[in-house]
């Protein structure tokens, strides 16, 4: 399933590399099939090293860094977590491209 869903939104976005992170990036099954499919799209997959694949919270803070470094503000009143969060919802200010 998450070969599949990988493969339309690089489709989508005209891209053939994958960056292989968070907790699934651990595994190894999932790097072969990744790999694959990124092969067979003349592209490669990034996999990186397992200590990096276990907490999706710096990335999570990342993205802040960029939204603060591009004008995001918001007062902590405002600031909350939703755990169902899609994010195809985001503003992406820091992606002129994807930037709505």
């Amino acid at each position: 399933m998450l070969v599949e869903v990988t493969e339309r939104a690089m489709a989508h976005c005209g891209r053939k590399d994958v960056l292989l992170v968070g907790g699934v990036g651990c595994n190894k099954r999932l790097q072969q099939m990744m790999a694959s499919m990124a092969a067979e799209r003349g592209g490669c997959c990034c996999d990186m090293d397992h200590r990096y694949c276990v907490d999706n919270g710096a990335m999570i803070a990342q993205a802040g860094i960029f939204a603060f470094q591009h004008g995001v503000r918001a007062d902590l009143e405002a600031c909350d977590c939703t755990q169902r969060f899609r994010t195809d919802e985001v503003d992406v200010v820091w992606r002129r491209e994807t930037a709505r």
